[in-house]
Parts: C-alpha cells; sequence; structure tokens
C-alpha cells in the first residue's frame, strides 16, 4: 500500500508542478483524504516496453517515470479488451495501470488517474466514453487523432484534452508510448468502447 500513496503522491506533485491552467478542474477535485484499498499485483507482456520508454524520458518527466519503473511490479496492470476484439498483437503492446479512481488503490469517487503504455507500432483504434479525459506523455512521441481530424503527433509534455464521448485513437511509431491519464467523470466504472469500424 505504501507504494500506492507514494506513486499518486508524486503524480499530485507533478502535475501541480506543469502549473497549466487545463488541469485546474482536475487537480480541484484530487482528493484530500487517503482511502486506500487492497490490490493484487498484475503484470502484462507491455511491461517489457517500460525500460526503453524511461531511457527515453526527457527531463521534465524524469522523476515520476523513475519511480513508476521501481513500483511497476507492485502494480496492477489491466487491459480492457478481448483478444476477440483487438488480437493478440495489439494487447501483448497494451496495457494501463491505474494509480487513483474506482479500481486503482487508492480511492475517488470523480477522479481517476493512472498510466497507459503502448508498445512500438501500436495503434489503439478509435474509442470514446463519457468521461472527459487528459493525456500527458511522459516518453515517447505517438501520433493522435480527435473526431475526423487528421492525425497529428504529440511530443511528451503536450497536454491532449478529450470531452466526454468524444472519439479518439492513438498510434506509436518506432518506440513506445508512455503516458499519464486523467478522467473525470461521476461514473468512473464506466470502460471505453469502441467506435465501430
Amino acid at each position: 500500500m505504501a507504494t500506492a500513496v507514494n506513486i499518486a503522491g508524486r503524480i499530485e506533485e507533478f502535475l501541480k508542478s506543469l502549473d497549466r491552467q487545463a488541469l485546474d478542474a482536475i487537480l480541484a477535485e484530487w482528493p484530500r483524504s487517503l482511502l486506500p484499498r487492497p490490490s493484487v499485483p498484475c503484470c502484462l507482456p507491455v511491461l517489457r516496453w517500460l525500460p526503453r520508454a524511461a531511457r527515453d524520458c526527457p527531463a521534465f518527466a524524469a522523476d515520476l517515470v523513475d519511480a513508476l519503473c521501481r513500483d511497476a511490479p507492485t502494480m496492477q496492470w489491466r487491459q480492457t479488451y478481448a483478444v476477440e476484439e483487438l488480437g493478440g498483437a495489439f494487447l501483448d503492446n497494451y496495457g494501463w495501470s491505474e494509480v487513483l479512481g474506482a479500481n486503482g488503490p487508492w480511492a475517488s469517487e470523480r477522479i481517476a488517474c493512472g498510466f497507459l503504455l503502448l508498445g512500438p507500432a501500436t495503434v489503439y483504434p478509435r474509442h470514446r466514453h463519457e468521461a472527459e479525459e487528459i493525456y500527458l506523455p511522459l516518453s515517447g512521441t505517438a501520433s493522435w487523432q480527435q473526431g475526423d481530424e487528421t492525425w497529428r503527433e504529440r511530443p511528451p509534455g503536450t497536454l491532449i484534452h478529450h470531452a466526454g464521448d468524444e472519439p479518439h485513437a492513438m498510434r506509436t511509431g518506432d518506440g513506445p508510448l508512455l503516458a499519464l491519464y486523467l478522467w473525470r467523470s461521476s461514473d468512473l466504472t464506466q470502460k471505453a468502447r469502441l467506435d465501430a469500424v
């Protein structure tokens, strides 16, 4: 449990240090009291890319990514989709771990926060969810698509905001993507839904 408290505290400090107005609403609802829950560590194949993501991490996120690398084996890494939906190659290169929220070791009713890791040459297809979402890439440059807009490359440090139910997709190039995600919603138990192709 100390791991969860440590990494959640580091994330909050990190977000405050960025001094970005887009994060104000999230930080205003960040839980002030600690309500820990037990969690069972679970590793996924995508974690093989974490050392490379850490090696390629820019200075602004280095301390947070170092802490994640130390704590990753004790965290619960998950996947939203099944092999029938997106195939085994995608699942081998995809995973997330919630630190704060409805399922994470640190309970929150309105804010979910955690890490997304995608391996190289991976397309996370168009999907959506009711929750408002902010991504902050920590390592790796990926292309992102929002709504019907064209794909745009977003380097580490770029805040990427998705409104509730806005379709969005990501694709990586030669390297992995490690990103911090933030959800805000009154229903944090919802799951992302794939758009029909």
